[in-house]
């Protein structure tokens, strides 16, 4: 190709679509060089044959917290759609019974831990005594069964002053994971016993897919273990997919479950999507989504012709693939597509 400048005449037609202001003569103009556009030469590539099916995006992490213990709800921190870091503390009771009896608990803990003292230091002295053959046998037996009763009861104390901590902890209500609220169930003032349902949350940071395959290509299905989410135009590909073993008696389809990427953007638990399920290979043409030029309703892409002009040409696309997209109508193989139209148009102005 001669190194100089390639002068290309462009109809009036093809500026308006690309530049989008009106003209009413045809204006000869002059783009990059051709030598000097990057393009890429169509060919077929092999990317995954996908059977698309209907499918409801749901939490993995979704619970109701419920009161362990019994009381009056005193405060309340978090409302319906507010967001509850892991850890953080939603509600609290009055927790007025449950620190008396942890108060309990705790003398009683000091005073078997006396009793535990005395009666190791008595058993300690009889065994020496014994060992002396100036104590006698039941004596010795006497002390050792006083020091073991103590220690018993000792540990019993401790274990109920465990409980009655544990009760006090429960009156305040910690958010078992970091999430978003969907349904607050009390208010401030309601009194609560074990197994009351308090608030109800779900987590945005897992998601999955719930769908059903048909018998048809649950095998293929099955021995691939990949998918893909489409929605809003994106494709998101599944960390993980399960097939469940059992057939619906009734629709004889198999449900099955698709993993999402943590933290994935947009996607909300109750919304419906396509998921495509990979059931083989197919070719495609594929051309990076920059290359694309939108014009209201049209689709096109610029395209080197043989003779070393600039074509604009109206293009259908199909879905993504990553940052590149199938298009199903507008080129064939061989054609080259230039892969950056913003550059040639501003070169075009300057020129």
């Amino acid at each position: 190709m001669n190194t100089k400048a390639t002068w290309i005449s462009l109809s009036t037609v093809t500026v308006v679509a690309l530049m989008g202001c009106a003209r009413e003569h045809e204006q000869t103009i002059r783009l990059l060089p051709a030598s000097q556009l990057k393009v890429q030469t169509m060919t077929l590539e092999k990317t995954p044959l996908e059977r698309v099916v209907d499918g409801t995006i749901e939490a993995i992490n979704q619970a109701t917290v419920s009161a362990q213990t019994s009381g009056r709800i005193t405060e309340i921190f978090y409302d319906v759609n507010d967001f509850v870091p892991a850890g953080a503390l939603i509600m609290t009771l009055r927790a007025t019974e449950q620190r008396a009896g942890m108060q309990q608990a705790q003398a009683a803990v000091q005073q078997a831990s006396s009793r535990e003292q005395e009666s190791r230091q008595q058993f300690a002295r009889i065994e020496g005594l014994y060992k002396d053959k100036v104590a006698t046998k039941a004596e010795y037996d006497t002390a050792l069964a006083n020091r073991d009763a103590a220690q018993a009861q000792l540990a019993a104390a401790r274990a109920a002053l465990g409980a009655a901590t544990e009760g006090v902890a429960y009156t305040e209500v910690r958010a078992p994971y970091a999430g978003i609220v969907t349904k607050r169930l009390v208010q401030v003032g309601e009194a609560v016993q074990p197994g009351t349902p308090l608030m109800s949350g779900v987590s945005l940071q897992y998601l999955r897919v719930n769908l059903e395959l048909p018998q048809s290509v649950v095998e293929k299905v099955r021995a691939i273990r990949k998918a893909a989410l489409y929605v809003d135009g994106k494709r998101v590909e599944a960390t993980s997919f399960t097939v469940f073993p059992e057939a619906d008696v009734t629709t004889h389809t198999f449900h099955a479950r698709a993993n999402l990427p943590a933290n994935a953007t947009d996607l909300h638990p109750g919304m419906f999507v396509k998921v495509g399920m990979v059931v083989g290979d197919a070719t495609r043409l594929l051309i990076p989504t920059s290359a694309l030029v939108t014009r209201s309703e049209v689709t096109a892409v610029y395209v080197l012709t043989k003779s070393g002009s600039v074509t604009l040409r109206q293009v259908r696309i199909g879905p993504a693939f990553g940052d590149r997209v199938e298009v199903l109508a507008g080129l064939s193989v061989g054609d080259q597509v230039v892969l950056d139209p913003v550059a040639a148009v501003r070169q075009a102005e300057k020129s």
